[in-house]
This record gives structure tokens, sequence and C-alpha cells, in this order.
């Protein structure tokens, strides 16, 4: 017990000192837990098999597909318009919506979800991650005590009382003390805990698409010579295909979208908006075609094939969304001295052979370039394609530089299609597995998580860079110091020795005990496996003193939801550390005033609504 100790101690120093990654000494601690033979192998190991580390991996990918269809972007910009620019309004919004959402999905769920909305809220605000994304963890584990299965220690309490032939807590009972701290949560980062949140820069500023127009416009000119034309009744172009008009060589002009305002019965499995068109792509009556070329050959154009004009978008965000999409978008290129490109002439708004990517505009010492164009080594181009296509445009052409980041962009653009409906559906789906217990949560999370990528919500090349694995790593690899705390008999110990010096004093102090000592096993240890060991001992402590054990059990339910003093205590604040670019000091400075006020609260609120 003692080497176990010793071990712990150091492990603990180690975070706070900050010198190595989390997960690096999270694995120096499980590692050594097997060469002093306290653990087997198998139970060393037992953290990477453990179904709430699948979990938390599963929903990353989750999450992933909620950013890559949309959603994320789109709730962040909500969140900004409700806050109107005001950090504090702001704080509030993201505390109070994981709160209300971990009351009904898991808090690892809630947090995988809501953390990359909440990062790009905070840069949109003109804030640091930092100073938003530990209020969400710490909202997320008091909202789960808003309902019986918002957290396990929720479920563990109550089948304590089940077991021993007593009637369990009610569904939504839990929220009679839930509401209280949810709303001290809140009060406490408005008030206080903002003034304590660390300003961490981190390595990486989301990509902010709006800010990426804007410069493109400017510098490109890039509205310029782009038309919407409407075909008449008496076009050539109905039932024609572009391909057979050669629009580039002949008339100079770029097909770049078409909108399909008024499909007919045998046309309704043809899209609305074509984004590419390709020389396949069939032409209708009323249809728009977005056109790139100039002025005098756009005319000739409406002449010849008796067009409308109709007015171009005058707002950035109609430029945008008539440019970009979750399909295609826009990055910005530069032309190397050695690249094969070099010397090529090319009209702007033609497609790159092989790539399916369009020039759409071109800039030369600062300068904006219409009509044919010959590269030059040091051109600037703006380009528009899938965004596969133009991540792949590199590996297809050497001696190109490829700006803009157009991976992290897709995650900016807030519109939505229809594989935002299948994320999101997806995402309801996973609530209603756990709020029902149909599945165990782990398979739940990966089934969704399969569907993510099987539809495409998520590409599955993609996926397993959405997962945080530094906060997996470190997770599994911790689970086996709660196992060795009780398999070597400390945890019964501390709790033997806190029952009998306190349950003789007075039924609040044996209270304020079993909060402190379920509190402090929480911060290392799973909430759940410290509900699991605490509630027997709170219920044989209650029936010692002839008292009610509702109110013990339900102070065990809310002290292991307290584990706000290390990264380590819940899997939340570990999703969190990487992303806000946090210390385990940040966690004890933020943390202890809350900490304290949730022991208060405690103390005062559960005996009034859970006699003795």
């Amino acid at each position: 017990m003692v080497t176990l100790l010793i071990i712990l101690s150091i492990t603990i120093i180690l975070f706070i000192w900050g010198k190595f990654p989390p997960d690096v000494v999270a694995l120096i601690s499980m590692i050594t837990l097997f060469l002093t033979g306290i653990l087997t192998a198998e139970e060393a190991l037992s953290g990477f098999s453990n179904a709430t580390v699948i979990m938390i991996a599963a929903l990353f990918i989750i999450g992933e597909g909620l950013s890559r269809t949309g959603w994320t972007a789109l709730a962040g910009q909500r969140f900004v318009n409700w806050a109107e620019k005001s950090i504090p309004k702001l704080l509030v919004i993201v505390t109070l919506g994981s709160g209300i959402l971990s009351g009904f999905v898991s808090n690892t769920g809630t947090v995988a979800a809501l953390l990359p909305v909440t990062v790009s809220a905070a840069w949109s605000a003109g804030t640091l991650p930092s100073k938003l994304l530990m209020p969400v963890a710490f909202g997320s584990n008091t909202g789960g005590l808003l309902t019986l299965t918002g957290t396990p220690p929720n479920i563990i309490a109550s089948n304590a009382l089940v077991e021993k032939g007593l009637e369990g807590f009610s569904f939504f009972e839990f929220a009679l003390i839930g509401i209280p701290l949810l709303l001290i949560t809140i009060f406490y980062f408005r008030y206080i805990g903002y003034r304590l949140l660390p300003s961490h820069e981190t390595q990486e500023r989301p990509a902010d698409i709006d800010a990426e127009m804007h410069k493109w416009i400017e510098n490109y000119s890039i509205g310029d010579n782009l038309y919407r034309l409407r075909i008449r009744s008496m076009s050539p172009l109905i039932n024609t295909k572009i391909g057979d008009w050669n629009f580039e060589d002949e008339h100079h002009v770029s097909v770049m979208r078409l909108k399909r305002r008024h499909p007919s019965r045998l046309q309704q499995r043809v899209p609305l908006f074509v984004e590419l068109p390709d020389p396949d792509t069939e032409m209708r009556y009323h249809d728009i075609i977005t056109v790139k070329g100039a002025p005098e050959d756009v005319d000739k154009l409406v002449l010849k094939f008796a067009l409308g004009v109709i007015p171009n978008p005058a707002e950035m965000d109609d430029l945008k969304n008539e440019l970009i999409t979750q399909e295609v978008g826009m990055a910005e290129m530069f032309i190397a001295p050695n690249s094969v490109l070099v010397g090529r002439v090319i009209n702007l708004g033609h497609y790159l052979k092989q790539t399916g990517v369009q020039l759409l505009a071109a800039s030369r010492d600062n300068r904006p370039l219409s009509g044919r164009i010959k590269m030059e080594a040091g051109d600037a181009f703006v380009i528009r394609g899938t965004w596969e296509n133009i991540e792949n445009l590199q590996s297809l052409y050497e001696n190109l530089v490829i700006s803009g980041r157009p991976e992290a962009l897709s995650k900016d653009v807030s519109a939505l299609n229809a594989k935002s409906y299948i994320a999101m559906g997806t995402l309801v789906l996973m609530i209603l597995l756990l709020v029902f217990n149909v599945l165990p949560g782990a398979m739940a999370a990966l089934i969704c998580a399969g569907i993510m990528m099987i539809t495409r919500c998520v590409p599955i090349a993609k996926a397993y860079k959405g997962i945080s694995w530094t906060s997996v790593v470190m997770i599994a690899a911790m689970i086996p110091m709660g196992l060795a705390l009780q398999k070597t008999g400390a945890a019964q110990m501390a709790a033997d020795g806190l029952v009998s010096a306190l349950g003789s004093v007075h039924p609040t102090a044996l209270l304020a005990g079993i909060f402190l000592l379920t509190t402090a096993f929480s911060q290392t240890i799973n909430n759940s496996a410290t509900a699991v060991l605490m509630a027997p001992i709170a219920f044989i402590a209650a029936s010692s003193l002839g008292v009610s054990p509702k109110p013990y059990l339900i102070t065990v339910a809310v002290s292991a939801s307290t584990a706000f003093l290390t990264p380590v205590g819940t899997t939340t604040n570990a999703m969190v550390l990487t992303a806000g670019g946090y210390t385990f000091l940040d966690y004890v400075k933020v943390g202890g005033p809350l900490l304290l006020l949730f022991f208060i609260a405690t103390l005062v609120l559960v005996p009034l609504i859970w006699s003795f």
C-alpha cells in the first residue's frame, strides 16, 4: 500500500509539474504499477479495453461528423449571435447548454459535441478557447445531476437503495439538487470563474471562412465577371448538355453552378443545386446557371442563347453561399518557380485537367488578373472544387503551395445539406439509445460512429484524425490507478476511518465527511468506480445511525461528479485539456472555489430536500 501511495503522489506531482505530456505521465504510472507487482499485466492494460475509453473515441468521431457537416459552425454562429459579441453572455450560454444536454446525453458525449462549437465561438467572439472550454466540462459534469441517467453515479446511488428493498430515486428527482448546482456553476463562471480562467494561446486558430472570403474578394475581385443567367423558354440550351456547347473554348465562359428552380416530376432525382456542373449536366427551362467570363463574352452568350440576367449577390454571405458548400470549397494556390504549370496559358474559370479544380481568380504582384493569362512563378490563384480534390491537388502537381487550410475551412461552412441531417439524425439516435438504455453506451456510440463513416459524414480516412488520442490514452492509462486503490484496500481503509470518526458526531458531519472523501477519490478515480466504492459505505453509515440513507447516497452522487481539481478526474476534463491548453494548476485554481461552493450547497440543501 505504501508503494501505491508513493506512485500516486509522484504521478500527481508530474501532472502538476507539466514537464511531460499528460498521456506520457499516465503511461509511466500504469507501467510502474505493473513493474512493482501491484497490478498484473492484464489489470494494468485493462483501461485500453474499458468500455468508457472506447466510447470516448467513438464520440470524438461523432463530434467530427457534426463538425464536418456544418452543425458546429452553425451552432457557433448562433451562440455568438445570441451572445451579441458579449463574452460573459457566451460563457453563460455554453455552460447552460452543456449542462442541459448532459442531463440526457453522457457527459463525454456532450463535451465531444460542444467542444468544436465552443472553440469556433470563442474565436468568433474575440476570446480564447481556454476562457470557455473548462466551463463546458464543468457544466456537463453538473448537468449530469439533472436526471437519473445523466451520469453513472446517479444510477449506482439509486440501485444501492433498490438492492436493499427500498424505493430508488425517480428519473427527475436528482434535478432537485442538480438545478441549484447548475445555477451555481453558471453564476460562478459568470462573476468569479471567468476572472480565474487562464488565457492560453493555442497552437492553431480555427479557420474563419468569412475572413478568408473577405480577403479573397478584396485581393482577387472574385465577384467581378461573375454572372447569374436564367434559361428562358426560347433558349436552345433547354434539354441539352453543357458539354454540347463547348462554352469555355468557343465562348470563353465557364459554367460554375446550376440551380434547378422548377424540377418536373421526371426530374425529381436531379439535385436542385449542381455545384460543379460537368459536360453531362443537362440544362432545363428556368434553370439558373452561374457563369464567369468577361462582360463582352457574357453579353454575347446572353444574346445568342436567349438568357435572362439576374442581379449578382451583393452581400458577402450571399456570394459565399453561391461559391462554397459542404462539398465544394475554395482555397488559395501559389505557383512555385519549378511548377509544370509555369508557362501554361489558361482562361480564368477553366478547370485543371485530372483534378476537377477550377481557377476562379488570379493575382500577380497584388493586382487582380482577368481573361486569358499565361501562368508565371509567383502567381496566386483562388481555386474552387470539392474539398477532397483541393486537398489532393499538391499530390498531382508538384511545386504548388496550397494555403487557406482546406480541411479546416470545410468545417467552418455553416450551410447544411443532406449529410448534415444524417449526422444530426445519428446524434438523436445515440441520445435515444442512451436515454432508453437500449444498448450499452459504448456499443451505441460505436454504432453511431459507424453510421457517420458509412454515410461519409466523416470520411473514413479522416475519422481517426478526429480523435484526440492524447485524451484517450491518458484516460485508459489512468483507469488502472483506480483499480489499484481498490485492490490494495487503500480506499476502503480511508473510508472506514472516516465513518468511525464522524458517524457519532452528527448526521451532517458524516454527510460532510462522505462528500470530502468521495470528491477526493473522484479527482483520480473514475466517478463510477468512486460511486461503487462509496455507495455501500454511505448506506451502512446511515443504517448504523438509524437515519434515512437517501441524503447520503445523493451526496455520493453529487460529490462523485465534482472532479474539478484535476484533468484526470473525469473524462470531460481530459477532453478539453489539450484544446484549451490547460495545465494541472489551472484546474486547481478554477475548480477549487467551485468545489467549495458545491460542498456548502450540498450540506445546506440535501438535508432540506431529503431529511435525515
